[in-house]
């Protein structure tokens, strides 16, 4: 039996890859969908464990072929997607789908899989804490910094499109609430 999809998405530096990563530890059921990408890999990351990482060619032909569900050119030829094969593979193992992917993949996988799929925005107080969380990761130049802040400032106006919404002022208290609305909606 197919499983059900979770979906978490948020601007850049919002927090939801921890929470997300946190649910994977509290939630046995849960599987994380691997999604691909043309941008770099950070020096900690790991190709298949983080993301599949993918030059342009490759990613194009993935979309050419129908490899993925859904995908989106988040930044000039930086891709993201969604590949079907992690979906059916989770499924097919008889577990729940978790997604963590930027606010317009959220919105369409939503569309896709509907009812079977909670959609979860991740908030925090103001753009101000996404620049300083960026700026703590050390990861990007300013130039990508101020990308980022930019495109997550459109992003923030999107919440009304999600299921649920879950602040994350603090940690600890967001994790707690996105595991209460993930189980519930495991369970119904």
């Amino acid at each position: 039996m197919k499983g059900k999809a979770i979906i978490f998405s948020a601007p850049s530096g919002a927090g939801k890859t921890t929470i997300v990563h946190s649910l994977l530890d509290r939630i046995p059921s849960l599987r994380f969908s691997i999604s691909a990408t043309t941008r770099a890999q950070r020096p900690t990351e790991i190709n298949g464990r983080d993301y599949y990482f993918h030059t342009v060619d490759e990613f194009t032909a993935k979309q050419k072929s129908g490899e993925l569900m859904e995908w989106e050119e988040v930044y000039a030829d930086t891709f993201y997607g969604t590949l079907r094969s992690e979906v059916e593979r989770i499924w097919s193992e008889g577990n729940h789908v978790i997604f963590d992917v930027d606010v317009k993949g959220g919105k369409k996988l939503k569309e896709i899989f509907k009812d079977k799929a909670i959609s979860i925005f991740v908030k925090v107080k103001d753009e101000s804490v996404l620049r300083e969380r960026l700026q703590m990761r050390n990861t990007e130049s300013e130039e990508i910094l101020n990308m980022r802040v930019s495109k997550a400032s459109e992003e923030m106006k999107e919440e009304k499109c999600f299921d649920k919404v879950v602040l994350n002022e603090n940690l600890d208290d967001a994790i707690d609430t996105a595991e209460l609305i993930v189980k519930s909606f495991i369970r119904s």
